[in-house]
């Protein structure tokens, strides 16, 4: 029988994308306080969730970056230099370099092997999804958000590789979205530290302009935080063990005889020096969180993003036996070009969205204010989770915390209400459940970028449903642990 050709519908995705992307700013929609540049923005945005769903990830995002360089929003200039000049972008390109010296070199492949040799882990694939998600979450949490999906995504290729898992099989697919889950997861966690501390200090200062400053309390935060992510990994291997039931048979079946008839070779001096150095870049990294008020720890949380631009200097420069430890261009051949230009575009239109001249804040506000002033105070925290779950997918996550907060503190000061719990799980919450559109963080838009092992379509399933059982694990057991820590 003759094999049907599968059809190719690239162009016909490129048109109805590109024609979302010109003509959606001429519907006649009246929407309140979305000015014609935000309507020439929405239509940039839904034209290119439509093509990063169905075409190639690079055009789509080299196409919104142009097209929001010719709206009113900004000058061309102004958005390249945003969006290449953007100091998160920067830290991609460096640590995506300085993963694939490690992957170049085989040391991925150390590392998986290190995970699949551990007695608890051996012949067990739901406690080694544990234990890697325990880790991308502290990891997440206490030493920069794109670390651990850098480090842990490499090392499960090889895992998978070693036993024979393919790419789109179920379990990987599973497995590399809940790493990006369980960093995001960790992301939000110190009170000390990047959007946690900013949105914290924020909600001080909006308390302050009403009248009552209200801190809230970092040790709690921090404990709440920890509680919530640990739930939540918990509950996301369960699920995902007897209710997707994935295949696990291969990893099952792993036994150390196995391994052990293709060892791996001893490490060369190349490779341990490689390791090693990665090892202390990663404890630099740390110093930040474990000492925040020390100089040091200042000068390396002020100096983050180029620390990573100076490993891969010293990578470059640092020789053995008359070779660079990394040869930049080699290396460069596997770089994630699609992953890079995806996050350069989601963070351009996720600023862009919820800048002032768009009206796209307004008009969040204007929408909220009157459906949550008639709510009974026991239903408030719950209208707000589902608020915030569904406007950081398609929003900016710190601009959606910091549109939340002067809700949640005029409603709470109105109805006497202790609003530090509130306000804290929904700092936690807003930042941890980005994950459903590329636009929703950087993270997310990692995962889409990955179009070698993932597809578009069973992101957004997965992501959906892990983010939904975040929700109720935040209501039913984050919320009451939030209300008895934080005070």
């Amino acid at each position: 029988m003759a094999q049907t050709k599968k059809k190719d519908f690239y162009s016909i995705h490129l048109v109805i994308g590109i024609g979302i992307m010109l003509l959606f700013r001429y519907l006649p929609l009246q929407l309140p306080c979305i000015t014609p540049i935000g309507m020439e923005i929405l239509g940039i945005f839904i034209g290119t969730l439509y093509l990063w769903t169905t075409s190639d990830p690079i055009i789509s995002s080299i196409l919104s970056i142009f097209l929001v360089g010719l709206s009113g929003y900004s000058t061309m200039n102004e958005v390249l230099t945003a969006t290449f000049g953007n100091p998160i972008l920067v830290q991609v390109l460096f640590l995506l370099t300085a993963i694939n010296c490690l992957i170049e070199n085989n040391l991925t492949e150390y590392c998986g092997r290190f995970f699949l040799t551990r007695k608890i882990c051996l012949g067990r694939p739901w406690v080694l999804a544990f234990f890697i998600m325990l880790g991308s979450m502290l990891m997440g949490a206490f030493m920069g958000g794109f670390t651990p999906i850098f480090l842990f995504c490499p090392i499960l290729y090889d895992i998978f590789e070693t036993v024979g898992l393919k790419k789109h099989d179920k379990f990987p697919t599973i497995m590399l979205i809940l790493v990006t889950v369980a960093t995001l997861l960790g992301f939000p966690i110190p009170p000390f530290m990047g959007n946690g501390l900013a949105l914290i200090s924020n909600y001080a200062s909006v308390t302050g302009n009403m009248g009552t400053v209200i801190e809230i309390n970092n040790a709690g935060y921090l404990l709440t935080g920890l509680i919530h992510a640990t739930v939540c990994i918990v509950v996301l291997v369960l699920f995902c063990k007897f209710v997707l039931r994935p295949d696990t048979s291969k990893l099952k079946e792993l036994k150390m005889e196995t391994l052990n008839k293709n060892p791996l070779p001893p490490m060369s001096l190349r490779q341990k020096f490689i390791a090693i150095s990665f090892t202390v870049f990663i404890l630099i990294l740390l110093i930040p969180s474990v000492l925040p008020t020390h100089p040091v720890g200042r000068f390396v949380k002020a100096n983050t993003y180029g620390i990573a631009a100076f490993y891969v200097f010293l990578l470059c420069a640092i020789r053995i036996s008359k070779k660079p430890l990394m040869d930049f261009s080699s290396t460069m051949k596997r770089f994630s070009w699609s992953t890079y230009f995806l996050i350069a575009s989601a963070i351009l239109l996720g600023n862009a969205l919820t800048n002032e001249s768009t009206g796209v804040s307004a008009f969040l506000n204007t929408v909220l204010m009157p459906v949550l002033q008639n709510v009974p105070a026991s239903a408030f925290a719950v209208i707000i989770m589902i608020l915030t779950v569904i406007l950081t997918n398609v929003c900016n996550s710190f601009v959606i915390g910091l549109l939340m907060q002067p809700v949640i503190a005029t409603f709470c000061m109105a109805t006497g209400m202790n609003s530090a719990p509130v306000v804290s799980m929904m700092i936690l919450f807003v930042l941890s459940s980005a994950a459903i559109t590329p636009a929703a963080s950087p993270f997310a838009a990692l995962l889409f970028g990955n179009k070698d092992w993932l597809k578009s379509g069973e992101i957004y399933k997965y992501t959906t449903i892990f983010v939904v059982i975040e929700l109720a694990i935040v209501l039913l057991i984050s919320m009451p642990v939030a209300n008895l820590l934080i005070h």
